[in-house]
């Protein structure tokens, strides 16, 4: 049999399994969605550049609760705050599943507190929330470290002497040494050969997984490991370059675990890593603990990559904004004169008192959208949902780019306007609707940090320079560079003049 033979015989067979899995579907009453394409689905009615925008157009036409085909695998899309909050908020316990999602999958060989369900999910996410508490985040401790490490920023910033840079991997270097101290009980030098080439693997990682359906850098090609794997596993591509980089990185992991066994006080834990060894001993005749070395590998890897790249770059694109619009900088830095000036590093408390400032950095949270798509979600069983049957072994995407850019929550959606945050007296006000770190049972982890490391990191840089660039601030363009599962912010040359 020649090739063509097998490779039509073998299409034949997958439409047979599409038109069977297509049947079964309909004993269900799933939600209303655009006729899918055998094998394919509606892949070819999502926009290539930014496919998150054509789930909003669908769903004016099928509604907030819709069933799409992202090739085989059936995905029901959740749009708007009410569904998505009636969802992650109200059915928190029905929607707490995490889906096997292919490039995760192998990154992690299946373990840590990203990819898990379960006991599994339920003992690592509790281990680390109350470890990471332990060693301050959210707390004085961990002000204290960002306090110094943005010493460290401004002192590098003050090297370029009011010149172009591109900030990048500086930022890149500052938030993650954040994580690297809660982790490994260690800050890396600026300058450290090795800490700039894993931050640099961080970067196209995040690069690489810049849609659902992707598209990897210089635009000439696509790439589908989270639809088709088993196809793309044997396709030359990106994909293979970017798992042989991630496997450096859990060796650096790896290394450094058993630099922690060897000098390991179990009475004076350092770290998180620490902790997790102590566990680990504490429970290793114990039969239901997921406290081993794959989980604690793996789950190291999730908060170094989610602790790095999703921070910094928030705050890359917050510069950019600022470049872009001279008056609210400007208005920011009379709020910090007035209440802090320059001779003493910001504290959180500082942040009731600065309510402009509050709200540029939520409303640049809000614009950029960051993750629009959130982590897909997982339906571990038969899920009943406004009147609709959402099947097991169904991926749920909560559409979180709906929920920050959604009409009825934002006074002005599509503009930067920091008023969406501030009352009629210029007090700041919350509002329901801002989810950049998802909501309920699977919210981010980290979410306390990055909020901490936001403010106090604007905060410090603007009280000792003022960000601008050589073309001036109309050739700022805030639209990311990349759009999908991420939105990466563009980068661009800028000047720090001191103030």
């Amino acid at each position: 049999m020649d090739l063509s033979t097998t490779l039509m015989l073998g299409g034949l067979i997958l439409a047979l399994l599409w038109l069977v899995k297509v049947k079964n579907s309909r004993k269900y009453c799933l939600p209303p969605g655009p006729t899918a394409l055998p094998l394919i689905g509606n892949l070819p009615q999502l926009e290539k550049n930014a496919p998150f925008r054509s789930l909003v157009k669908l769903s004016k036409t099928y509604g907030p609760v819709m069933t799409l085909y992202l090739g085989w695998q059936r995905v029901v899309v959740l749009v708007g705050y009410d569904a998505v909050k009636e969802a992650l908020v109200d059915q928190a316990d029905d929607f707490t599943g995490r889906g096997p999602l292919p490039f995760l999958l192998k990154a992690t060989k299946g373990y840590g507190l990203g990819i898990s369900n379960g006991e599994r999910w339920r003992q690592l996410r509790r281990f680390t929330l109350s470890t990471l508490r332990d060693f301050g985040m959210g707390r004085k401790g961990m002000e204290e470290w960002i306090q110094e490490e943005s010493g460290h920023l401004r002192a590098r910033i003050q090297t370029h002497k009011a010149k172009p840079f591109d900030p990048t991997f500086l930022l890149s270097c500052t938030v993650s040494n954040i994580i690297c101290c809660m982790v490994f009980s260690q800050r890396f030098s600026y300058d450290d050969k090795q800490f700039l080439h894993l931050l640099n693997i961080i970067a196209n990682v995040l690069r690489f997984n810049s849609g659902l359906i992707g598209q990897v850098s210089g635009g000439d090609s696509w790439k589908m490991y989270n639809i088709f794997p088993w196809l793309v596993e044997h396709l030359p591509g990106p994909q293979h370059a970017v798992f042989a980089q991630i496997k450096e990185l859990r060796e650096f992991i790896e290394k450094k675990i058993q630099e922690h066994k060897e000098t390991l006080d179990p009475s004076s834990p350092r770290d998180y890593i620490d902790c997790f060894l102590i566990r680990m001993n504490q429970e290793k005749d114990l039969p239901t603990s997921e406290f081993h070395y794959e989980n604690l590998v793996s789950t190291v890897l999730n908060l170094f990559l989610a602790g790095t790249e999703t921070t910094s770059s928030t705050i890359r694109y917050a510069l950019s904004v600022l470049i872009k619009h001279p008056d609210i900088q400007e208005k920011m830095q009379k709020e910090i004169d007035t209440v802090i000036a320059q001779d003493r590093c910001p504290k959180m408390e500082d942040r009731k008192s600065l309510p402009f400032t509050d709200a540029v950095i939520h409303e640049v949270q809000r614009f950029l959208d960051i993750v629009p798509f959130s982590l897909p979600h997982y339906a571990l069983h038969d899920i009943s949902f406004r009147g609709y049957t959402i099947p097991k072994d169904t991926a749920i995407i909560p559409l979180l780019h709906s929920v920050l850019k959604g009409e009825k929550e934002w006074t002005t959606p599509w503009v930067f306007n920091p008023q969406h945050f501030l009352d009629q007296n210029s007090n700041f006000k919350k509002n329901p609707a801002f989810m950049p770190f998802a909501a309920g049972k699977r919210a981010c982890v980290g979410e306390s940090l990055a909020r901490m490391e936001l403010f106090i990191f604007l905060v410090s840089l603007l009280q000792h320079f003022t960000f601008s660039c050589t073309e001036g601030p109309d050739s700022i363009n805030l639209i990311p560079a990349f759009s999908g599962f991420a939105n990466v912010p563009r980068s661009y040359q800028i000047i720090a003049t001191p103030r």
